[in-house]
């Protein structure tokens, strides 16, 4: 895809997923706008990690729409092809699941991820790890939020190798755990 075509596609991600996500906030203490999560994500990618694949990018910026937001898989694939839908299902977990079995599947399944799904992953956990830092939820205690670190870091031990720069990024933010 070409510069000319990357640009337009990305924005139109933006768009759809602020629409998806416009009703919704974060559970951090100032109930941010969610929308700052998934832009936060594409911003890591590009800005820190030097990622400028279109698809990694437009699937960072998705990547909680379907589970998220009542977006559909097939909505997804018909909005943005593929390839794109392909990474975002990757990340996806299946709500229908417990909380608890859904973390464990995230580890269980990190290291069979695509490429383009572990850069989404990784940057997930770093904006993640750094909001939890900056701003915990309220009613987090501290052994809550060790957990959430420590749980976090098992999922990128599965991945590590994919870009050292970004996982670099995310041992900066592990080592200031609570």
């Amino acid at each position: 895809m070409s510069e000319k075509g990357a640009l337009p596609l990305i924005l139109r991600a933006l768009a759809f997923a602020a629409r998806k996500h416009r009703n919704q906030r974060r559970k951090d203490v100032v109930c941010s706008p969610y929308i700052n999560h998934p832009i936060a994500l594409a911003d890591i990618l590009c800005n820190e990690g030097g990622v400028e694949d279109p698809e990694v990018l437009c699937g960072a910026v998705l990547h909680d729409t379907v589970e998220d937001t009542e977006t559909t898989e097939a909505e997804l694939e018909a909005a943005f092809g593929p390839a794109i839908c392909k990474i975002v299902m990757e990340v996806t977990d299946d709500k229908s699941l417990p909380k608890g079995e859904r973390k464990r599947l995230q580890i269980e399944h990190a290291d069979r991820l695509s490429g383009q799904a572990k850069l989404v992953k990784l940057a997930d956990k770093i904006a993640n790890l750094r909001d939890m830092s900056q701003y915990p939820p309220p009613g987090w205690n501290l052994e809550r939020r060790r957990e959430y670190f420590d749980w976090g870091r098992t999922v990128i031990d599965k991945i590590r190798g994919i870009h050292p720069e970004l996982e670099t990024l995310f041992d900066d933010v592990y080592s200031k755990r609570p």
